[in-house]
């Protein structure tokens, strides 16, 4: 069964960093593509970015360009998200997202709170 488990979130500072991390499991992780989405109190769920399945290519929403990175370990079947300049808009729920057999599997989520 696909299982996608978010950790990393937390309170952190205007200015400040955090990484995230999402473990994978119950499908092959090296043959899909891997991405973040996050969603915002009173907003729709956003992209944020994109990782291609061998890690050789990245796509990242206008809003995190510059500033975060998305990155893999397939050995470990792992996907992280560093994010760093961290601003309040970039407060949210962050969730890992694959699409496996066509449907779309997600994690459960990890908080992310940007506040002095």
């Amino acid at each position: 069964q696909v299982q996608l488990v978010e950790s990393g979130g937390g309170l952190v500072q205007p200015g400040g960093s955090l990484r995230l991390s999402c473990a994978a499991s119950g499908f092959t992780f090296s043959w899909y593509a891997m991405n973040w989405y996050r969603q915002a109190p009173g907003k729709q769920r956003e992209f944020v970015a994109l990782i291609s399945s061998g890690g050789r290519s990245t796509n990242y929403a206008d809003s995190v360009k510059g500033r975060f990175t998305i990155s893999r370990d397939n050995a470990k079947n792992t996907v992280a998200l560093q994010m760093n300049s961290l601003k309040p808009e970039d407060t949210a729920v962050y969730y890992c997202k694959c699409r496996y057999s066509g449907m779309d599997y997600w994690g459960k989520g990890t908080l992310v709170t940007v506040s002095s």
